[in-house]
């Protein structure tokens, strides 16, 4: 087995650096305290060492990547900084990338490709990247620029694209996390952005690590982008009533979140502000096609009874706790 450097232990982090330890890899993960990430869990995998650094520090990154056979990228800025930030952390995992010879698998998600002209139409990676916003531009930016390096032969590059995450270990963000999963868990009322009736895409988390694992040695896989395996769309109400029901809390209103008082806690909220940029993904459908990864490779999409169940188990024992 191979040395994987998975930089960040947000979800994602922590869900790829486990499982590449449970594949028997040696894992070490990158993050500014060295410490596994609290919402994870204070009890450390077996097979994963975690390093204190900054990663947008090229040649501290690049120290700790030497002999790695691939560099995961799941760490980001706290969202009001990606446009400040991002930059300088991309250039560091390419920069370490080319030093070692590790092949880079970047995290990326669907902001690039920005609001759609048809929204009924699945995103696939073939679109332009077009986002108009700062943090879709950023992150548009961050891919080409491996592209770049990985056509230039100086790198090997592969970027997963995963829609919002759901499931055990997603508490960041409000769909399906924090904003709904405690009051669901009691049978109150849950209040969401957007419409709860539009179809959306939501990506089980588990399968982002498995595709981000997948990919890294596949290398028909590089030089590209690939969307993470993803169920049919659904709408918020339904998943809400899926998650009431594997509880027993059944059944559970579902509000929107009215656009007017969000506009006034945007004054007082960064995070509310950052959001306006990517609304239109709930305000109208928003699904993703995965059919090309499915057609190469072997990560299926987890079925939907197994991610409901797994999702309120895990909410419960960390509520419990």
């Amino acid at each position: 087995m191979s040395f994987h450097l998975v930089v960040g232990h947000g979800p994602a982090g922590a869900a790829t650096a486990r499982l590449l330890a449970e594949q028997g890899h040696e894992v070490r993960v990158a993050t500014r305290t060295g410490q596994p990430a609290a919402h994870q869990g204070a009890a450390p995998v077996d097979g994963v060492e975690h390093l204190a650094l900054d990663a947008s520090d090229p040649a501290a990154l690049t120290a700790a990547a030497r002999g790695a056979a691939a560099i995961h990228g799941c760490a980001a800025p706290p969202l009001p900084q990606w446009a400040e930030r991002w930059p300088a952390l991309v250039s560091s995992l390419c920069a370490a990338a080319e030093d070692s010879g590790a092949v880079l698998v970047l995290l990326g998600n669907l902001y690039g490709y920005g609001p759609q002209a048809d929204p009924d139409r699945p995103l696939t990676e073939d679109l332009p990247l077009a986002a108009t916003g700062p943090k879709g531009r950023v992150r548009a930016a961050g891919w080409e620029q491996a592209r770049a390096l990985h056509e230039a032969g100086r790198i090997r590059a592969v970027e997963v694209r995963a829609s919002d995450f759901f499931g055990p270990g997603v508490t960041d963000g409000g769909h399906l996390a924090a904003r709904v999963m405690p009051g669901l868990l009691k049978g109150r009322a849950v209040a969401v952005l957007g419409d709860p009736d539009a179809p959306h895409s939501w990506t089980y988390l588990p399968d982002v690590a498995r595709a981000l694992a997948e990919v890294a040695g596949e290398e028909r896989a590089w030089g590209r982008a690939w969307h993470v395996p993803t169920l049919p769309a659904a709408s918020v109400r339904a998943m809400v009533g899926h998650l009431a029901a594997e509880a027993g809390t059944a059944p559970v209103a579902v509000r929107r979140l009215s656009p007017v008082l969000l506009g006034a806690a945007g004054l007082f909220s960064p995070l509310l502000r950052e959001l306006r940029e990517v609304r239109y993904q709930f305000d109208r459908p928003f699904t993703v096609d995965a059919s090309a990864y499915e057609a190469a490779f072997t990560v299926r999409a987890t079925p939907l009874e197994e991610q409901v169940k797994a999702t309120v188990a895990w909410w419960r024992e960390r509520l419990d706790a």
